[in-house]
């Protein structure tokens, strides 16, 4: 497992998927000022990594979470991701908006999906948990049996590993926060000290400033 999380970490890096500016910080939506940025997006522009993340994604699911009848992905973000994972599984798909439409049907869940239905969620990654844990409710809500969830990346939070374990909900993923950083170090994309301030940011990271 170490050496798929390791392969991951590296290719993501490759194709700068992941950025890592110590010097430079990011800010994210939510305002958090941060040394550290993953758009997992970039995969599907790249056929061979594209395949990579959905094949390991599959064979998590297959192992982790046999018993799912159908896939959900969390918008935007992990809808293609997860309609790729559901076409290779043959199941059904759908994804959950972050609120419903404003017109039309005012959907929530596109597509459909039955109540009892047991659902494994696809996430791009996981950084507090908190969208990730919205589409998790609004599938039960719905009267869905969420079976787990995947997700290619986890920045590893304490915040977001309580928040999972409080909502009862298996997360597996493909690679995470200590494997990214090894590798970036390994291969000399960021020093020794760029890891300490890179540690010092995850240890408080609404609290971090540069």
């Amino acid at each position: 497992m170490d050496n798929l999380k390791t392969a991951l970490a590296s290719k993501l890096l490759q194709v700068k998927a992941i950025k890592l500016q110590p010097a430079d910080p990011f800010t994210w939506a939510s305002g958090w000022k941060s040394p550290f940025y993953c758009d997992n997006r970039k995969t599907l522009s790249f056929p061979d990594l594209r395949n990579f993340v959905k094949l390991r994604l599959v064979h998590t699911i297959m192992e982790r979470f046999p018993q799912a009848e159908a896939v959900a992905g969390v918008a935007t973000g992990a809808i293609a991701q997860g309609a790729l994972v559901a076409d290779a599984l043959q199941l059904p798909f759908v994804y959950v908006r972050s609120k419903p439409k404003d017109h039309g049907l005012e959907n929530l869940i596109e597509g459909e999906v039955a109540p009892g239905t047991k659902v494994v969620v696809v996430e791009d990654l996981i950084s507090t948990g908190g969208s990730s844990l919205k589409a998790v409710d609004a599938l039960r809500k719905h009267g869905c049996e969420v079976a787990g969830m995947v997700a290619a990346y986890t920045y590893g939070f304490p915040v977001a590993e309580e928040a999972f374990a409080q909502a009862g909900v298996e997360l597996a993923t493909l690679t995470d926060y200590r494997h990214v950083v090894a590798e970036a170090l390994r291969t000399g994309y960021i020093t020794d000290a760029d890891v300490e301030v890179l540690d010092q940011w995850r240890k408080a990271p609404d609290q971090w400033c540069r």
